[in-house]
């Protein structure tokens, strides 16, 4: 039977207190927001608690915000297989200095996603067994997700309206 999302909230908030910052259900989902530096303790209790039983990572990603000030964030969607609960967990980085603690010691299968999260938007997950390039070429210097490029390239000619009768 799953958990609703008021006993969570109850459970997180007490043992984390201020360290959450915002709580929200988007489409019956809990969505909770806190501080990147208590990441893994969160990642621990959730897994570690014997009503809760967050124990299978569904996916880690990342978003850019470029008009925020914290402009990188870092989702976590977790569920939990005895419950049928599910959960996201967002933790927002600054563009100057992203770094997260790597979620590996907790889910094995963190490794490529953060990995991903890394070639396309430059998280760094600190302590990651072998943090690098994992779909694009190793010596590229940019962050292709990052929101800091424009959408086309503006030299093209093969775009113009005279090729399309305008």
């Amino acid at each position: 039977m799953p958990i609703s999302n008021e006993i969570l909230i109850e459970k997180l908030t007490t043992k984390f207190g201020e360290n959450i910052i915002k709580t929200e259900e988007q489409y019956g989902i809990l969505c909770i927001t806190a501080k990147p530096t208590i990441n893994i303790d969160i990642l621990h209790f959730l897994y570690d608690d014997t009503e809760l039983q967050f124990q299978f990572l569904t996916d880690i990603c990342g978003v850019h915000y470029p008009d925020e000030l914290l402009q990188l964030c870092v989702v976590y969607h977790l569920h939990s297989l005895v419950t049928n609960t599910r959960i996201r967990f967002k933790f927002y980085l600054p563009l100057d200095k992203p770094e997260i603690k790597t979620a590996t010691s907790v889910y094995a299968s963190a490794n490529w996603m953060e990995r991903e999260t890394f070639d396309f938007y430059g998280i760094i997950f600190t302590g990651h067994p072998n943090l690098k390039r994992i779909l694009n070429v190793d010596d590229m210097t940019v962050y292709p997700m990052r929101k800091e490029y424009p959408l086309e390239d503006p030299n093209r000619v093969d775009k113009k309206d005279l090729f399309f009768g305008r």
